[in-house]
């Protein structure tokens, strides 16, 4: 896996979701990923290196789809995003890649400055051909759009930023 793609990436999670282990930690020259079914899991700091995806032991047994991961550097999710005092993060609801639109060529869902309604989709997150639309959760207006178009975001990170209607 010396340059992995992002189908290399959902094939990893794909393979952990559809197992039992609580938690699997790959590390290679190009690439570290940490997974886990515990929300408050923490990376682990010592290092594990594997020398072919082949070689992943498993962890320990249960079962739910993956809470977190560490992405190679080149799909890093941004770094930490302020959120401005009384603004509202949208964030993603699982890690895959965020699409601004439902299809390509299409009007992206939310443009910065468009007033919305909680309802309202803002973008897609699509993991392995599955497309999870994700929705505002607030009235208001979009302020920001922190992640471009086809990255790849990880759990709980913000993809939106909304100023709330008063």
């Amino acid at each position: 896996m010396a340059n992995p793609t992002p189908a290399d990436i959902e094939n990893l999670i794909e393979l952990f979701n559809r197992s039992d282990w609580d938690e699997m930690h790959l590390k290679t020259d190009a690439l570290e990923i940490f997974l886990s079914n515990d929300p408050n899991a923490r990376r682990p700091s010592a290092q594990v290196v594997v020398a072919a995806p082949s070689a992943v032991a498993p962890a320990a047994v249960g079962a739910a789809p993956a809470a977190s991961a560490a992405a190679p550097a080149a799909a890093a999710h941004s770094a930490e995003v302020s959120i401005p005092a009384g603004m509202v993060a949208v964030r993603a609801p699982n890690l895959g890649t965020f699409y601004r639109a439902p299809k390509p060529g299409a009007p992206a869902y939310v443009e910065v400055g468009q007033a919305i309604e909680a309802d309202t989709e803002v973008c897609l997150i699509e993991v392995m051909k599955l497309f999870t639309p994700v929705k505002a959760g607030v009235k208001g207006t979009v302020r920001q759009i922190v992640v471009n178009d086809g990255t790849m975001v990880e759990y709980e990170q913000v993809l939106v930023i909304i100023e709330p209607a008063a």
